[in-house]
């Protein structure tokens, strides 16, 4: 029996959850089918989620259908909570991609179609609500093709001569063979599958349960496991706390085995393993490769985490936007940030951050329904009521050219220098760190230091303090003193390098504050186009269009992007304005350059001199005592000779 791990995602409403029942009823796991409207579906076991009927956490389910034993993972269709969904496709071996034949391909299902590619999961799509009147079913494969992929392909029990070559044709070699021999092989069409060149598409009603066992006879057919391999490997996907509080790590075991009693990550041992089916677990004493299971009481684990000879996941795609600062009202404040903590452990695009200088707790977060969804867990899990003040945009910064930054530490009897390359990079690359400095210029040891105190905490900017992006950090010289030198001191002159590197760059104008953008899709009426075009121009933003909307109205259809800041309270207007008939669908397309940078750096009013945490100021020695050297005369007082000269900086 082959083991299979499959995600079912979607927007919103899509019926993904009504599809994973409708599974698990088919396969016989299920004795009879639950119903979100209802609050009894097998994998919306949370009382948050019954209460708003939609999946807020992701869960797991096991059935078995023939020779297939398919362990289900359902996640969130809301935007807000998309980092939920992100965190399980890095364990997937296929998603089940699940489209509403009456709303058709949202501007979310592009989002996760593009998550989708970016973590290469091969897909299956099944087209929900087809038992809905005037639901077309070539009409939807069409708009599949047009705006997912040419290689959605219906399928059915029986493969069609029109649709086999349909599939050839999206691979020239595959193509020249079918040619040649008039077949394909159920392995090559598997090939297809796995390589993301072919996507099967199914059509029904998973709450009349029409087209569920053709969906699954499907999976059964057409999927193949992923390659394990023989040494122990594991990915962390999801962190999460039962009803008793205590902590689980869910994982994926790519190879090898993990059991009870063994040691696992900085020496735990491992006391439990549990494989969930909805909110029940059992118990098991062993895992293999292709298992799914949670494992309670272990610390310092995070999503995306690679265990083993597994490597970690890069940075998450998706990333909070907005900005909050926590009211506490009565209660005592360290206790919300303890509460808080434990929920961001949870959540990834929940982040919490603590300010010692003004004692307070800022959360950074993806939307409104998020932050709902966060003040009545809050209530109901840990009684505890508080507030949050007016949100606010969360900015980045990044830079423009490259620039050495130096960083001096030398209070009497201490010692380091280090001297950093700082470089931009592509958009949404984040930080990358690098060392180009010889061993015998500085030890590994040193280096080791460096490298990883530029990871120990954010890096922030100098225009407003905001989180430092899209950079490469690169330790290209530096000094340690074999008689006074400690670990501590490397950590001070790292971060005063790259503090004073963007000072210099400040002073050159070359740092460049960064914003948030939405991609919108704008429905208006025709008489209202004029009104939308200018409101749009008006918040900075820009459009194509219009275009008559799909759904054969009188609605006309404006794409396009704008910032956060000015679009994000825009659907009350449109709302306003059309009379209940417009639709605004914003989802969060990445950081561009901000559209009125001087007006926030001005409104912020950042002494970045003052920001005793990330100062870009050096500590010189003379005459026994250490003394503070301002950074704009650190490259006069710098011990090691600059790597780069200017010229050579301009070029990079």
């Amino acid at each position: 029996m082959q083991s299979i791990t499959a995600g079912i995602i979607a927007h919103v409403d899509a019926g993904k959850t009504t599809l994973s029942e409708a599974l698990l009823y088919r396969a016989g796991t299920l004795r009879q089918l639950g119903r979100v409207d209802k609050g009894d579906a097998f994998l919306d076991p949370d009382d948050l989620e019954k209460q708003r009927g939609i999946t807020i956490f992701s869960h797991q389910a096991n059935l078995s259908y023939q020779d297939l034993k398919l362990t289900l993972l359902d996640t969130p269709g809301h935007v807000d909570f998309a980092s939920q969904t992100e965190q399980v496709l890095s364990v997937l071996d296929y998603a089940i991609l699940v489209v509403s034949a009456t709303d058709g391909v949202q501007g979310y299902t592009r989002t996760l179609w593009r998550l989708l590619a970016h973590y290469h999961v091969p897909t299956f799509i099944f087209v929900n609500k087809m038992d809905v009147p005037g639901t077309d079913q070539d009409a939807l494969l069409t708009q599949l093709q047009t705006e997912l992929s040419a290689g959605c392909v219906a399928f059915d029990a029986t493969l069609s001569a029109e649709t086999i070559e349909t599939m050839a044709m999206q691979d020239d070699t595959i193509l020249e063979q079918y040619l040649e021999t008039g077949e394909l092989t159920a392995a090559t069409i598997k090939q297809l599958i796995q390589q993301r060149v072919v996507f099967p598409c199914y059509f029904g009603a998973a709450l009349k349960v029409d087209g569920v066992d053709d969906l699954l006879a499907g999976l059964a057919q057409w999927t193949e496991p992923t390659p394990v391999k023989s040494e122990f490997g594991a990915r962390v996907f999801k962190v999460s706390y039962d009803e008793a509080g205590t902590r689980l790590t869910w994982l994926r075991v790519t190879g090898g085995e993990l059991a009870t009693k063994a040691y696992l990550l900085n020496d735990q041992q491992i006391n439990q393993i549990r494989v969930y089916n909805g909110s029940k677990f059992q118990i098991v004493p062993t895992l293999t490769a292709g298992d799914v299971a949670a494992i309670p009481n272990l610390t310092d684990t995070h999503p995306g985490q690679g265990l083993g000879i597994e490597p970690d996941v890069a940075m998450p795609v998706i990333q909070p936007v907005l900005n909050y600062t926590v009211d506490p009202k009565a209660n005592d404040l360290h206790h919300c940030l303890t509460i808080l903590q434990q929920l961001a452990d949870e959540d990834p695009q929940l982040h919490v951050v603590w300010s010692a200088e003004l004692q307070e707790i800022r959360l950074q977060i993806m939307g409104k329904v998020q932050l709902e969804i966060l003040q009545q867990r809050l209530q109901t899990q840990f009684q505890l009521d508080i507030g949050f003040g007016e949100g606010s945009i969360l900015y980045k910064e990044t830079i423009t050219q490259a620039v050495e930054g130096v960083g001096h530490f030398e209070p009497l009897r201490h010692y380091s220098e280090v001297h950093l390359l700082l470089q931009p990079t592509a958009p949404g690359s984040g930080l990358t760190f690098a060392a180009d400095c010889p061993l015998e210029v500085l030890g590994r040891n040193w280096q080791h230091q460096v490298l990883s105190n530029l990871q120990a905490k954010d890096q922030l900017g100098v225009l407003v303090g905001a989180p430092l992006t899209d950079v490469k950090l690169t330790l290209v010289t530096g000094r340690a003193s074999n008689v006074h030198s400690v670990g501590g001191d490397f950590r001070e002159a790292t971060w005063r390098a790259v503090r004073q590197g963007l000072m210099m760059l400040k002073a050159q104008q070359a740092c460049q504050l960064l914003e948030p953008w939405y991609r919108f899709r704008l429905e208006v009426g025709q008489a209202q186009v004029g009104r939308a075009m200018t409101d749009i121009q008006r918040m900075q933003g820009s459009f194509e269009g219009p275009e008559p909307a799909a759904n054969g109205s009188d609605l006309v259809v404006l794409t396009g992007t704008a910032p956060v800041a000015e679009m994000q309270d825009y659907s009350q207007t449109v709302n306003a304005y059309t009379h209940g008939q417009g639709q605004l669908e914003c989802l969060i397309d990445g950081y561009r350059p901000c559209h009125n940078a001087e007006e926030v750096v001005a409104a912020q009013a950042y002494q970045p001199v003052a920001d005793l945490e990330n100062t870009p100021d050096s500590v010189f020695c003379a005459h026994g005592a250490g003394y503070p050297v301002p950074w704009d005369q650190v490259p006069t007082m710098a011990h090691v000779p600059y790597v780069y000269t200017a010229a050579e900086l301009a070029e990079l």
